[in-house]
């Protein structure tokens, strides 16, 4: 990559010192990239599996993203952080620079705090240089990020995980009796759960994806596309995990699973709002869980839930979770839709407009603005 010192960026009051490592259009040379693979491999319990060459690639195809690796080396040269961003050019949303969209926790990978503060200090002078309306770096809770004056927090999301080393007895045993009464009646009614298998089972999730993005919540849904990108990138290995709950021959409920080193995280969840007394959901949870502790994955990562969201943050809390404030930080300032909280008008006036639009017409329309999010 090429690297250019610059003596002074001014972005207002700011001055920033340091060196920007410039974005290239063709991947790192097979050198550096063999460098940070080892660098992302030694920090696997950190990594997400966002970090992965693979799903970089996926979204940046699939969105006509430009992707831009941040590096910083130690004195021996040897490489000290790693921060991906993406460069998000819209006319609905403006031009932004993110790590990572459609990303709920990507940490900061630095070895030390020196290491970390050059990342964000390149972050910077990326976004001045792109002429980025703002930064955003989703890394959750960072003590370099905290000191920054330059850097400004938000908390709007909470983070719920759970353990699963400790057995699916000992899982089962934490959950709240609300929680296992709903897996026991789904089992009473006959409410089945098998593991996609083919395009058409992905078909099956996608209908109950829009429909529950659509009516329930009043947003744009993923495309189609991204759903079969996932699975053929994924599906085969075992990595992304599709499971469809059955009542009577239908699918009534659907959820997406990324098991990626020792966390088998939640990506999506679905359902058919007219079975929701089955029970499916939880049945479907509970399914994974058991399938997670048996796979030895030690932990649950349920992803963000908007700490606005009651219901979604009463229903997370039962399944023997942990909650930790999950913080997004922005320079200049908070901005974006991630930053922006389901109370406010702004957003109730999105989703009150989508929610009344025929299923057919959200699904083109979304598949048109969703690169437009982030």
């Amino acid at each position: 990559m090429a690297r250019h010192t610059w003596s002074a960026i001014r972005a207002g009051a700011l001055v920033v010192r340091a060196t920007l490592v410039r974005p290239d259009r063709e991947p790192p040379k097979v050198s550096e990239a063999k460098q940070i693979a080892a660098f992302v491999a030694q920090r696997a319990s950190e990594a997400p599996f966002y970090y992965q060459d693979s799903w970089l690639d996926l979204i940046a195809g699939l969105y006509s993203y430009r992707l831009n690796r941040l590096t910083t080396t130690d004195a021996e040269g040897r490489i000290a952080g790693y921060l991906p961003l993406f460069l998000m050019d819209s006319r609905f949303t403006g031009r932004r620079l993110v790590g990572l969209p459609f990303s709920d926790h990507c940490p900061l990978l630095a070895a030390d705090a020196a290491a970390a503060h050059r990342l964000v200090d390149q972050a910077i002078s990326l976004a001045v240089q792109e002429g980025a309306q703002y930064l955003e770096l989703r890394s959750g809770a960072d003590a370099a990020l905290a000191e920054r004056s330059d850097m400004v927090a938000s908390d709007l999301y909470t983070r719920w995980t759970a353990r699963l080393d400790v057995g699916a007895d000992e899982c089962w045993s934490r959950l709240k009796s609300p929680a296992q009464r709903q897996i026991k009646k789904a089992r009473r009614y006959g409410v089945t759960v098998r593991v996609a298998s083919e395009p058409a089972d992905v078909d099956a999730y996608f209908c109950l994806h829009l429909r529950t993005r659509s009516r329930k919540h009043g947003m744009p849904s993923q495309p189609r596309r991204y759903f079969h990108s996932l699975w053929d990138t994924y599906g085969h290995g075992g990595t992304v995990r599709i499971l469809l709950a059955e009542f009577e021959g239908r699918a009534v409920a659907g959820m997406v699973f990324v098991a990626s080193g020792e966390t088998l995280r939640y990506a999506y969840g679905a359902s058919d709002a007219r079975y929701l007394q089955l029970g499916a959901n939880n049945l479907l949870l509970w399914d994974a869980i058991e399938w997670g502790s048996e796979q030895g994955l030690r932990t649950l990562d349920l992803g963000r839930t908007a700490t606005d969201n009651a219901g979604l943050m009463a229903f997370k809390s039962g399944w023997g979770t942990v909650a930790e404030p999950l913080l997004y930080y922005y320079y200049p300032d908070r901005a974006g839709l991630a930053a922006t909280s389901e109370r406010s008008r702004k957003y109730r006036a999105l989703t009150s407009v989508w929610r009344n639009l025929p299923l057919p017409v959200a699904e083109r329309l979304g598949s048109a603005v969703y690169r437009h999010l982030g």
